[in-house]
C-alpha cells in the first residue's frame, strides 16, 4: 500500500510517499480502507522529533491519527462493524496508527459508524479534535448549563469543536481569536468574542467557571486571574500544564492538563452531535496524500481556521 513515511526526524521535507507491507486485522481489529486522514499539531510535532516521537521510538514511521474510511476486513471476534460499513476514528493514540496510508488496521472499539450527513473529508478531521474537546470538556470538567467557559484559540481545529461541544451543554462561552474570525465564531455559538490582539482578554472578560486554554504560557497564567475559586483550568498543549498547574496551586486553584485517548464511545457521542445539527466541523484545506508536507507547512504557520486534511 502507498503510505507517507519518514526516516528521519526534522522539516516537512522528511514525509515521503512510499510503501508499506498492508497489514492484516489481528483478533477484535478491523482493517479501515483510508479516505481521509486529519492533520493535527502532533503530527508535525512528531515528525521534527518532538510529540510522540519516543514513544514511537524514532524513524522510520508514519505519523497520523485521525482515520474516515471504509472497513476492508474483520478479524476475529468483531461484533460491531461489517465489510463496507463507513468508521471514523482515534486509532491506537499515543501509539504508531500510521494514519497517512491507504490502510489502517487497530481495534474495533477504536472506530464508530460515521453518522449520516457527515462527509469522509468532516469525518477524518474529527476523531482526534473532537475526542480532545470533548474528554476535556464533558468527562473532565463536566461542563453544566449556565456555566461560562472561556476558550482560547476558539477559531482553531480543537477550539472550534470544543465552542459547539461547550455550547451543546448549556455552557455561556466566551471565546477569543482575531477579530477578522467573530463572524466565524458567532456562526458558532459563541456568546462573547474577544480579539486577544487589541484587548488583553483578562480585563475584557467576567469571572468564568472553566478555562479552556489551547495556547499555554503566559495565556495560561493569565486566565487563572478569571478563574471562580471553585472553578477550573484545563491546559494543553499537555507540555504547557505543568506551569499552569504550579502556579494554580499556589493561588488556590484548580488546573490541570490531559492527553486524548481512544475512545469509541465518546466517538458515538460527536457521532450524535452532528446527527442532531448541533456539531459540524470545519475543513480550512485538503490536500491528497502524497502532498502531506505541504499540508505541514501550512499547519505549523498557526493560522488555520478548523481543520487540515489528507486525501487518500
Amino acid at each position: 500500500m502507498r503510505a507517507i513515511v519518514q526516516n528521519s526526524v526534522g522539516g516537512p521535507e522528511v514525509l515521503e510517499l512510499g510503501e508499506r507491507p498492508l497489514p492484516e486485522p489481528l483478533p477484535t481489529e478491523v482493517r479501515v480502507r483510508v479516505t481521509a486522514a486529519g492533520v493535527n499539531p502532533v503530527d508535525w510535532k512528531t515528525r521534527s522529533g518532538a510529540g510522540m516521537a519516543k514513544v514511537l521510538g524514532g524513524p522510520p514511521f508514519t505519523v497520523g491519527w485521525d482515520v474516515a474510511g471504509v472497513v476492508d476486513a474483520v478479524g476475529p471476534g468483531v461484533t460491531r462493524f461489517d465489510v463496507g460499513d463507513q468508521v471514523f476514528g482515534m486509532p491506537w493514540f499515543p501509539r504508531e496508527a500510521a494514519a497517512y496510508a491507504e490502510y489502517v488496521t487497530a481495534p474495533s472499539r477504536h472506530f464508530a459508524l460515521r453518522p449520516p450527513g457527515l462527509g469522509d473529508v468532516e469525518a477524518g478531521a474529527l476523531p482526534l479534535a473532537g475526542l480532545t474537546a470533548w474528554q476535556c470538556l464533558v468527562d473532565i470538567a463536566d461542563v453544566q448549563p449556565g456555566q461560562r467557559v472561556l476558550i482560547h484559540a476558539a477559531a482553531g481545529g480543537v477550539g472550534h469543536l470544543a465552542v459547539q461541544i461547550a455550547k451543546a451543554r448549556g455552557a455561556h462561552v466566551i471565546g477569543t481569536a482575531s477579530a477578522a474570525k467573530h463572524d466565524l465564531l458567532a456562526g458558532l455559538g459563541v456568546d462573547e468574542a474577544v480579539d486577544y490582539r487589541s484587548t488583553p482578554f483578562e480585563k475584557a472578560v467576567g469571572p468564568v467557571d472553566v478555562v479552556y486554554d489551547l495556547i499555554g504560557g503566559d495565556t495560561a497564567l493569565r486566565s487563572l486571574d478569571l478563574l471562580h475559586p471553585d472553578g477550573l483550568m484545563i491546559c494543553l498543549p499537555s507540555a504547557a500544564a505543568a506551569d499552569a498547574m504550579a502556579a494554580a496551586r499556589d493561588r488556590g486553584l484548580h488546573a490541570t492538563g490531559m492527553l486524548v485517548e481512544p475512545d469509541g464511545d465518546g466517538l458515538e457521542d460527536l457521532a450524535r452531535l452532528v446527527t442532531e445539527g448541533r456539531l459540524k466541523v470545519l475543513v480550512a484545506e485538503t490536500f491528497p496524500l502524497e502532498r502531506a508536507a505541504d499540508a505541514h507547512r501550512a499547519g505549523e504557520q498557526g493560522r488555520t481556521s478548523g481543520k487540515l486534511v489528507l486525501t487518500v
